[in-house]
């Protein structure tokens, strides 16, 4: 498992302070679990699995699961799989896992019509900061000291479709932040150093491996003024990152994820100024489009470089708010409640 995370690991360690607010998350209707064997029956009982973890990356939210149109789909997850493929993983017990891809639109139609929340795939990074105590020694979870445990975590952020960045625990962050102060949960000094990596989201751990195996520990997720903490106990490394990853990608999805109509009304209006050049135009429309709840963005008018677009969406303008300002070169001008008035950023 680490061979195969390794990589993303390091790529994301190394792309800190590039001011990116949010990224197009890939492979949001996918899902890779073990399995058995090749089996029929294991495949059917794997593909339920895969349909329930992409059904909550996709919400946001694991509540949706008890919703009966999605206790009522599950059981016949395998007739919705648009592909598999058998994996063997590369460490030494040569695991067989299986990868299955699901068709986007019967996902979100399946959530659209419970009126259940969807979350687009452009989704904000999160950083995280995370002290282990092992064998009484207390240390930062990153690539170079716990590799098997910063790969568990990037796994689970994985499947909850959520990009993460760990710290590049370089010079400057050993000035800015110490091992006490995450064990503490010191929410102004984490803050304070989380400032050169431009993200907003940020969680914060500490866990201990008690004497029957069990790890116990507390996550703190931090966002603006806003912090919400939460205790953790589980009998494995990847139950207790779980619940970290989990408060997160919650708490994210009620400001993110929209219960859409799956009905498209009224065209909403957007406006967007510092439009120069063609290739900006493409640029906004094809961003816009990639949103799974607009169908079409329509010109409507053209005024010096200001262009009204007309939104086919199967949402209203103050839920698409938030979600539009992810694009960080969509800069929000002053306006009245609920428009939608941006400025592009060349």
């Amino acid at each position: 498992m680490f061979k195969r995370l390794s990589g993303l690991v390091v790529a994301l360690m190394l792309v800190a302070g590039n001011g990116v607010v949010a990224e197009v998350v890939k492979n949001l209707h996918s899902a890779r679990l073990p399995i058995e064997n090749q089996s029929s029956s294991a495949l059917a009982s794997a593909s339920q699995d895969a349909l329930a973890e992409v059904l909550v990356k996709v919400s946001g939210s694991e509540d949706i699961l008890g919703h009966p149109d999605v206790v009522a789909v599950l059981p016949s997850a395998r007739d919705h799989v648009q592909q598999y493929v058998f994996l063997r993983d590369s460490g030494p017990d040569k695991a067989l896992y299986a990868r299955f891809e699901f068709e986007a639109s019967f996902v979100n139609g399946l959530l659209t019509k419970a009126r259940l929340p969807l979350w687009t795939a452009n989704r904000p990074r999160v950083l995280v900061w995370m002290v282990v105590d092992l064998d009484g020694r207390r240390q930062f979870v990153s690539l170079a000291d716990t590799p098997d445990l910063a790969a568990q975590l990037v796994t689970e952020f994985e499947r909850r479709g959520l990009p993460v960045q760990l710290p590049l625990f370089d010079l400057s962050d050993a000035t800015s932040i110490a091992v006490e102060d995450v064990w503490e949960q010191r929410g102004p000094i984490i803050q304070t150093a989380s400032n050169r990596y431009d993200i907003q989201d940020i969680l914060v751990g500490r866990g201990v491996v008690i004497s029957s195996g069990t790890w116990t520990g507390d996550w703190s997720y931090l966002y603006g003024k806003h912090r919400l903490d939460r205790s953790s106990s589980a009998p494995l490394a990847a139950g207790f990152l779980q619940d970290g990853v989990a408060l997160a990608a919650e708490e994210m999805a009620t400001r993110y994820a929209v219960a859409a109509t799956g009905v498209v009304d009224d065209r909403v209006q957007m406006t967007v100024s510092g439009v120069y050049e063609f290739s900006d135009y493409t640029a906004i429309v094809s961003w816009l489009e990639s949103l799974e709840l607009i169908e079409h963005a329509n010109i409507e008018s053209i005024r010096g470089d200001s262009v009204e677009f007309g939104l086919d969406a199967a949402a209203d303008a103050a839920q698409l708010i938030s979600i539009i300002e992810l694009n960080d070169r969509l800069q929000p001008v002053e306006s009245l409640p609920g428009e939608l008035v941006y400025q592009w950023r060349n």
